[in-house]
């Protein structure tokens, strides 16, 4: 089975009730056993036991949601076990941010790559934490006894979170798991998820980046591609298994299953399956929710993060300790940036508005049939919700893209100014460095010069774009006082703050004041911008934002009554495991363009421009290439592959997700969509959407042949 648009499927179960074929989805792992004749009809050679058990191995042990300590169950990538020793393969730029942080200019591996040779080489990374799933249960039924249709959307979400709260405390009684219920079909059903999590993971290997990020940001979401984007780490457990925080005693994890790895041939056609946490995807997202995404969200980020994208590439191309300090950020930047100018090419070429009108148009038929008249008022309450709170949401979109998260310094400043406030009016001679490591984490990744034109370039922007009726007072009076040179603004700021730089701070550590606190101006501009975008919030009233609320839920709630019995859906995605599956496939994007479903090293070679930073190959490999040394990992045509498509169903989060075959064997690892089909978290087109993988064969010739990491390759499972 393929995977395709809830929106197009549901056209055609409205229109052509006798066609309609369950083609899209990202299924949830208990229930996959309603998919499995379709599964073994395009490949898969295992059980559905053999994917989610709770009373055996399975592969769901397998599959890591690599997350955060202060948020576990937001996974930001995947990640694989691939060994008996807790080794995890992922995504390079999955690991990007810690290769950063351990990088310096003595010790570059950005530039460089990293390898562990042996375990008392890998490095630590405090922070980073790895989620497997124990279990899920449906407990729909549980916390809908405590809802009712006249409840205000307030009332609704206490009564939600109150049973949500007891039914987690409940599953982890007595364990040391983590739990959390998750709606979904926007809040229609619950599921609870139950994982181990652990905290000790570290980094063991990821090559240069001219390899781990080849093509940057021009071949970003675009196929062909000869990306090697893979890096590794390893979970530790205490000594006697359990989640433990770093320690020296801490041992490799023993896993309940993990991946054997596939060298062998892979060919058009043959069963492919992406498991994994995916990030979100909004398939029942309206036309007046469309609206807003392409014209206001995707339109000004791309906009506003243009600016910062090209004061980055000077900066980060004229020094090395410039592009090592800036790099994961750079990287966090432009992945977005490409992604929502891209979306919207695909949406407009693949006509998904006139989709949308189309099945809401049907779905009104269908509504004005029932009893219930919540259904026919549901997209009444979504156009009224969308046009209420546009000008605020474009005029947020500003604050938070150009002035929030575009330069740094103003939230830094009134981070650390409001919690030194709150120790210094207890005591005025507290000592203040119990923030020194988060204070030499920022300055750590950070150059002044550099955040004076970020500054000045994003704030100058802001006041020339933005409806001034929004804009920030400070901002407006600024832009009056300098006569528009936001670079002279900057420089005041910079020149009178004391977080200017890390010195300035330390100086003022030594003898605090509230006093200071308060008249630094890099604070107080902090404050006007953050106050400003709570004020925003507050201009679209509350029975809007609930009946918005209200009428996406019901609409939803509508078209799974529409399609019940008919065609198996499912939620859309919210960084919980899923699982997708369909085949390795070429296509053909346009008019006379046809695309093959592998690439090889010789395309590597090919793309080699010494000019391009995007496009540089390591000497090494080239050495490789020219003597074809292989080794056990050429296909049968003596050439390396590098990367293949699948028509899977992916999104963020998914990155790192391994793609399995029919025999549960790891064959490479997902990492990209292609441009053509960047509609796919809001329509999937299945002729057009492909997901972009790098082939195992690759990562493995890297660590065995390129880097020489033995130790490595030995502790796997190599199946052919």
């Amino acid at each position: 089975m393929k995977i395709r648009t809830l929106v197009i499927a549901l056209a055609m179960t409205l229109v052509l009730p006798n066609a309609v074929r369950a083609d899209e989805g990202m299924w949830l792992l208990s229930l996959i056993g309603k998919n499995y004749q379709d599964m073994q009809k395009a490949g898969f050679k295992l059980t559905p036991e053999d994917i989610y058990n709770i009373n055996r191995s399975c592969l769901k042990d397998a599959i890591v949601g690599l997350g955060n300590a202060g948020s576990p169950f937001w996974h930001f990538c995947t990640g694989e076990i691939i060994s008996s020793k807790g080794l995890i393969s992922t995504n390079h730029h999955c690991g990007y941010g810690k290769l950063q942080e351990h990088s310096s200019v003595e010790h570059d591996y950005l530039r460089d790559g990293f390898w562990a040779y042996s375990m008392d080489q890998e490095l630590p990374n405090p922070g980073l934490t790895a989620s497997i799933l124990v279990r899920m249960e449906d407990v729909t039924d549980q916390v809908k006894k405590a809802l009712t249709d006249e409840m205000s959307e307030s009332d609704r979400e206490t009564a939600i979170e109150k049973v949500c709260k007891k039914i987690e405390e409940e599953a982890v009684k007595g364990t040391q798991y983590s739990a959390k219920v998750k709606p979904m079909f926007n809040g229609n059903q619950f599921f609870l998820f139950v994982h181990i999590i652990y905290k000790d993971v570290r980094l063991v290997g990821a090559p240069p980046s001219s390899m781990g990020k080849f093509g940057g940001d021009t071949d970003n979401w675009s196929w062909p591609r000869h990306t090697c984007d893979f890096s590794m780490f390893r979970i530790y457990t205490a000594p006697d298994g359990s989640p433990a925080e770093y320690s020296k005693d801490n041992v490799p994890l023993s896993p309940k299953h993990h991946l054997p790895v596939n060298a062998g041939e892979i060919n058009d056609g043959d069963f492919a399956m992406v498991m994994g946490f995916p990030g979100t995807t909004d398939h029942f997202l309206t036309s007046f929710g469309l609206e807003e995404t392409m014209n206001i969200t995707n339109k000004l980020v791309y906009e506003i993060r243009t600016v910062k994208i090209n004061i980055l590439r000077e900066e980060m191309a004229a020094s090395q300790a410039t592009r090592i300090k800036y790099a994961s950020k750079y990287a966090s930047c432009s992945n977005y940036w490409k992604y929502s100018n891209e979306q919207n090419k695909a949406l407009k070429a693949l006509n998904t508005m006139g989709v949308k009108k189309e099945v809401e148009k049907e779905y009104m038929q269908w509504a004005s049939r029932q009893t219930n008249p919540k259904y026919s008022r549901a997209l009444d309450l979504i156009q009224k919700g969308y046009a209420a709170r546009a000008t605020v949401e474009e005029a947020q979109l500003y604050l938070r893209e150009g002035l929030l998260s575009g330069p740094e310094s103003p939230l830094f400043a009134i981070r650390v100014s409001n919690t030194f406030k709150k120790v210094l009016e207890n005591d005025p001679k507290s000592d203040l460095s119990f923030l020194q490591d988060y204070i030499d984490n920022f300055y750590k990744d950070y150059d002044m010069d550099v955040e004076k034109r970020l500054v000045a370039a994003l704030f100058k922007y802001v006041v020339d774009h933005m409806n001034p009726d929004y804009c920030p007072q400070f901002l407006l009076d600024a832009n009056k006082k300098y006569k528009g040179d936001f670079n002279e603004y900057a420089e005041y700021l910079f020149k009178k703050s004391i977080f200017a730089d890390a010195e300035s701070l330390a100086k003022f550590m030594n003898k605090p004041s509230i006093k200071a606190l308060d008249k630094d101006p890099l604070v107080q501009v902090g404050n006007n911008i953050y106050d400003a975008y709570i004020a925003l919030g507050d201009q679209v009233p509350q029975d809007v934002q609930d009946n918005l609320e209200r009428g996406i839920r019901d609409f939803t709630d509508g078209i799974l009554q529409i399609n019940d019995g008919k065609k198996l859906m499912s939620p859309d995605a919210n960084s919980t495991i899923r699982l997708t599956y369909g085949n390795v496939k070429s296509y053909d994007p346009r008019d006379g363009v046809s695309y093959h479903y592998f690439t090889t090293l010789k395309g590597v070679i090919e793309k080699e421009d010494p000019e391009s930073s995007e496009f540089n190959v390591p000497a090494r490999l080239k050495e490789l290439y020219n003597k074809k040394e292989f080794g056990r990992y050429a296909n049968k045509n003596g050439e390396l592959p590098t990367c293949f498509i699948t028509n899977n169903d992916i999104t963020g989060g998914n990155s790192g997700s391994p793609v399995i075959n029919g025999k549960g064997q790891l064959i490479g690892l997902a990492f990209d969509g292609n441009s053509e089909a960047m509609s796919g978290d809001i329509d999937f087109e299945e002729n057009l959407q492909r997901c972009i993988c790098l082939d195992s064969r690759y990562m493995l010739w890297v660590i065995d042949v390129f880097a020489g990491a033995k130790n490595l390759i030995e502790e796997m499972d190599i199946v052919r």
